[in-house]
């Protein structure tokens, strides 16, 4: 058995090389204004964040990460470049997993800088992977850049690519989009006599829940969406070929550059990709055995818009990751009041290292 003391420790040697590594130490506070997490990542968020509240700062969340209160603060009145190092508790509702820890420590380190994202991507993944070394971990890297770009450069209505955007995080949500844009899924009969004006309309006026003016314009853009051309064949085939690249990143590299050709939206994300792929090298990583699948990162926290990675200990599936992290540079415009910059960070779980080096 694992004590908290040895978590803590460990917690602190992890810090502590990060800070030798030039990151400023913070702690950010435990509760966090939920008001800015709902904006972030809507309702949805309360199904895996403890929420409270009281008559002075209103309703608050038990941190689940500690990535946006970093923002903030650096946002705030942070310097450029800035490192930051952190460690402590996060707070997640395990609701559908009970085995999984619904509160555990995460030491973490995050980079903000403009210069050269790819070498910052670069350097928060070998500082990550470092302490990791011995574990016989697999490592797995992903950019969820590459399929907003395949997203946005679709020829379809701005309305159809921002709710695909939306639900990027949420596979089998997307796809039903996909299916239903392409015309691959019909209607039910329910929703086209929605469309047609077939139904009669209800007043709604009870709070928290839409009102008839409310649901009249949903409806209006519904029919709109309706009349708007299917996504190609050719073009949902071109996702599902990006979806499905899953190899080596030598590989998946040349797969990128071959689907780009019929995909020029993606082409300055796959050398985003490739230019990551030569910061990796000079940093002494093996990038001719790193695997890269296109897909991965879709379940994460959902303010990755670039770089995504993780690393799994292969014989133990009932473990989650020991370590993740990605880029985040849209969330810094999010929060940045007017403001921007390119940003990447990345945790590390001392208490699953722990656990995985006293089974070895």
């Amino acid at each position: 058995m694992i004590s908290r003391s040895q978590i803590l420790n460990r917690a602190a040697a992890l810090r502590a090389g990060f800070e030798q590594a030039g990151a400023i130490p913070v702690e950010p506070p435990i509760l966090q204004s939920a008001d800015t997490l709902l904006d972030l990542y809507g309702e949805e968020i309360r199904a895996r964040a403890y929420v409270t509240s009281d008559a002075l700062r209103g309703e608050q969340m038990l941190r689940p990460d500690f990535t946006v209160p970093v923002v903030q603060m650096h946002m705030a009145d942070g310097a450029e470049p800035a490192r930051y190092t952190y460690s402590g508790e996060v707070f997640r509702r395990q609701e559908h997993d009970p085995e999984r820890a619904n509160e555990y420590v995460q030491v973490g380190y995050e980079v903000f800088e403009r210069t050269d994202p790819a070498a910052s991507d670069a350097e928060v993944f070998a500082l990550i992977a470092a302490p990791l070394a011995g574990l016989n971990l697999r490592a797995v890297t992903g950019d969820i850049g590459i399929l907003m770009a395949a997203v946005n450069g679709l020829q379809t209505s701005d309305a159809r690519k921002a709710a695909l955007m939306r639900h990027i995080w949420r596979p089998r949500r997307f796809r039903a989009l996909l299916d239903r844009f392409s015309g691959k899924r019909p209607p039910t009969s329910e929703r086209r006599a929605l469309l047609e004006g077939n139904t009669p309309a209800v007043d709604v006026p009870l709070i928290g829940m839409r009102r008839q003016d409310e649901i009249d314009t949903r409806l209006e853009t519904l029919r709109q969406d309706a009349k708007m051309p299917p996504i190609s064949s050719e073009e949902i085939n071109l996702v599902d070929a990006l979806l499905d690249v899953k190899e080596t990143l030598p590989f998946a590299l040349e797969q990128l550059r071959d689907l780009a050709v019929d995909m020029p939206a993606i082409s300055a994300a796959v050398e985003r990709v490739e230019a990551r792929a030569t910061a990796l090298s000079a940093r002494g990583i093996d990038t001719a055995t790193l695997p890269f699948d296109a897909s991965y990162g879709r379940a994460s926290m959902e303010y990755y818009d670039g770089f995504v990675f993780g690393f799994y200990a292969p014989n133990r599936a009932d473990l989650p990751a020991l370590a993740t992290g990605g880029r985040y540079d849209a969330l810094t415009r999010r929060l940045g009041n007017g403001t921007e910059i390119p940003a990447v960070g990345g945790v590390l779980r001392p208490g699953l290292i722990l656990a995985l080096e006293a089974a070895q």
